[in-house]
């Protein structure tokens, strides 16, 4: 039998668990159990943290109102009672669906998450996109061109992408593409006629998909407009994460025996890369993404406040000015929850790209 050598070797045989194929089952329940802790962790570091600094009550409102109302309002809230007890109640509320209801403005937390883990969510799926886009391409180039000028240019790139603040990013960006040049917008998720519009007609609150739904071309183009510059800012940051790893892991295939032998048989550079090379620098982007979308979520923070992308990030520096402690809660416990399954489901899609993680 005869093996084409300018071909990658098939993937190597992961011998099986006695039992079957028990393994995988086994290891996607111990992931799902260890999501619980983690963020059981995160939520009572919060509710402690946060209970540093006296009751929400007073916090919010404190100063506002006469002692008596303010007695009256944290008494009917609860919160002068021992505080494990406050806390075994909001577990019990949170593992419930109730995050509370916000101090300053009446509103159930639910609800706002709801409203606004909407546009947070599509900000990330944009910058996700650039990181992508931007990221995997550039590092199969500079490691196709490894240790000349393209390559030095595309490492000092990456490191800039990732060292740069997303805030001074953000308003150079505007600076430069809203103000000198006046090509891009530089607030908001939509103009205001265009969100009137997409309120209007209701929808999922992601103004992509409601514009395209409502098969109005120009608010699609006008929502597209007002994204580029906070997706280009947050998914930058990304992307040289991307670029650093897929050229590396690139590089690191280059010294298989298999692409040696396809060297020798004269097959080019651009055809190692693309043919032999790409799938498994891949492999390392999809074990780190979980991270990365965590850390998105994070810069989404300051973007969207750069940017007043009203998000679950621009609402938690508002009530956190506000000090309304209870929707601060409620808005962090969502975004533990979310990169808690974020990473759960990115180790289902591991387990099934490379079967070794499961042992």
């Amino acid at each position: 039998m005869t093996i084409d050598v300018a071909d990658p070797p098939p993937a190597l045989a992961v011998p099986r668990a006695k039992g079957g194929g028990s393994s995988l089952g086994r290891y996607l329940l111990v992931r799902f159990v260890l999501m619980i802790p983690t963020v059981l962790i995160l939520v009572t570091l919060v509710f402690f943290l946060l209970r540093l600094t006296g009751d929400p009550i007073t916090a919010a409102l404190g100063g506002r109102l006469p002692a008596d109302q303010l007695a009256a309002r944290i008494h009917e809230a609860g919160y002068d009672r021992p505080v494990f007890v406050q806390y075994v109640e909001y577990l019990g509320q949170v593992f419930t669906g109730n995050f509370g209801t916000s101090v300053t403005d009446n509103q159930p937390v639910v609800e706002l998450l709801l409203t606004y883990g909407a546009a947070t969510a599509e900000l990330v799926f944009y910058a996700l996109i650039v990181a992508f886009v931007v990221g995997i391409p550039l590092g199969m180039l500079a490691a196709a061109l490894r240790d000349r000028w393209p390559d030095a240019v595309l490492r000092v790139s990456a490191i800039l992408f990732y060292a740069t603040p997303v805030f001074f990013a953000g308003l150079v960006a505007k600076l430069v593409f809203g103000v000198w040049l006046g090509w891009l917008p530089v607030n908001g998720r939509a103009s205001v006629r265009t969100e009137i519009a997409l309120k209007r007609d209701g929808g999922t609150g992601i103004y992509i998909v409601d514009a395209i739904a409502s098969g109005n071309g120009a608010a699609v183009q006008d929502v597209l407009l007002h994204a580029i510059l906070p997706a280009l800012t947050l998914g930058l940051l990304t992307a040289g994460i991307f670029l650093r790893l897929v050229r590396t892991n690139v590089i690191g295939t280059y010294n298989m025996p298999y692409v040696d032998a396809a060297r020798s048989r004269g097959v080019g550079e651009y055809r190692l890369v693309r043919r032999h090379a790409y799938k498994p620098a891949l492999i390392p982007i999809v074990t780190v993404i979980g991270m990365q979308i965590a850390m998105m979520l994070g810069g989404a923070v300051l973007t969207e406040t750069t940017f007043e992308w009203k998000g679950l990030g621009f609402q938690l520096v508002h009530y956190l000015t506000a000090r309304d402690y209870v929707a601060v809660q409620g808005i962090v416990a969502m975004i533990a929850v979310i990169v808690a399954l974020t990473n759960f489901l990115v180790d289902i899609i591991a387990a099934f790209i490379d079967p070794r993680v499961r042992f």
